[in-house]
């Protein structure tokens, strides 16, 4: 499995407002520089996250964009969902199969997406922020 760019780039994004909570907004332009990604694909990617109630919009001079929860209560996997949809490893586990009973290999997949999504939602942007400052 390999992230695209939303979600990795959607990770990102939640990361530096996470560095920053509590110390007001930051705009999508200087989160587009600091970590060389184009703004215009990132304010996409920021109004996807406001829809999911993760970040909410400061509009004025010094507007921008703050996380709307504590970095504690948003998980990895919860942004990564929001921006790739559902973490599985095969195209057979989002619909119903004719195949599915008895079916070792589907057994697999859901046994391997389950367990790379406990741990996607075991880390927090808290847990980042933490490895951040060392």
């Amino acid at each position: 499995m390999r992230l695209s760019s939303k979600g990795r780039y959607g990770v990102i994004a939640m990361h530096e407002l996470a560095m920053a909570y509590g110390k007001g907004s930051i705009t999508v332009k200087t989160i587009a520089e600091n970590q060389g990604i184009s703004d215009n694909y990132l304010e996409q990617l920021m109004g996807a996250l406001k829809k999911a109630g993760f970040v909410k919009s400061v509009r004025g001079a010094q507007g921008g964009y703050m996380l709307a929860k504590a970095p504690k209560d948003i998980t990895i996997g919860e942004i990564i969902v929001t921006m790739e949809g559902p973490v599985i490893f095969a195209d057979c586990m989002l619909a119903p199969c004719e195949k599915a009973e008895g079916c070792g290999r589907r057994n697999v997949w859901s046994h391997i997406s389950d367990k790379v999504n406990d741990v996607l939602n075991s880390i927090t942007l808290a847990d980042l922020v933490r490895e951040s400052n060392g």
